[in-house]
């Protein structure tokens, strides 16, 4: 264990580690997917280890009216955007399509920002029979990953892994239904946030993300 109590000292340290658990699918020619920007740094090391292209996945939350914090869905990036919404949050609140419709072009006008910043012109690689290791460098409520992986059902991938350093283990219940598989190194109980169990955890930013990418083959240039 890192010093200070903390499991991992930095982002590439907890990739590194979850590299080595998740060795066996190096032979099933899987694509890494990350989260950015938090999990880039974590799945660039899977990715490195694997031998496997590295690429994003970008997902915008849908806020509910006057409350943004509170996710009634997400945008999920593919051809086409999937749109996924929280059957909790939906009931709940009950937005009009009107405002569904008007966040969820807000969104997709910056998944397409975030898109060509990250990505240029390339598009995200054909997940169709290939296995996806679905990467983000934590888990707290998991809404995000909920979106991504219920996204990416609409991929053809032949199986989704979902790979994480750290996560509570009753989100990870929760998401294991969506998942062909579940790798995650630590469950640590009380779970407060992703932040903690790392000894070093500054917000990743778009430059390396992009340089990041950019290793694998597949920065979309200069940040701007």
């Amino acid at each position: 264990m890192a010093g200070g109590g903390h499991p991992f000292r930095d982002r590439r340290d907890a990739g590194r580690r979850l590299a080595a658990a998740l060795m066996r699918f190096k032979s099933a020619d899987p694509v890494v997917l990350a989260l950015p920007r938090g999990g880039v740094p974590v799945g660039h090391e899977v990715a490195t280890a694997l031998v496997a292209p590295l690429d994003v996945l970008i997902v915008r939350k849908i806020g509910a009216p006057g409350h943004e914090e509170l996710g009634l869905g997400a945008l999920v990036e593919g051809d086409p955007p999937q749109i996924v919404l929280n059957d909790e949050v939906m009931a709940a609140v009950s937005p009009s399509g009107a405002h569904l419709e008007t966040e969820r072009m807000r969104e997709l006008g910056e998944m397409n920002r975030r898109r060509k910043l990250y990505r240029g012109d390339r598009a995200l690689p054909p997940l169709a029979g290939r296995t996806v290791i679905l990467v983000d460098d934590g888990i707290a409520t998991g809404g995000t990953v909920r979106a991504a992986l219920r996204g990416l059902e609409a991929s053809g991938a032949k199986t989704v892994v979902l790979a994480v350093p750290v996560a509570p283990a009753d989100v990870l219940a929760a998401l294991r239904p969506l998942a062909g598989e579940v790798v995650c190194l630590e469950t640590p109980y009380p779970f407060n946030s992703v932040g903690e169990h790392y000894q070093d955890f500054p917000q990743t930013s778009d430059e390396e993300v992009i340089a990041l990418l950019a290793e694998h083959g597949g920065a979309g240039g200069a940040a701007s």
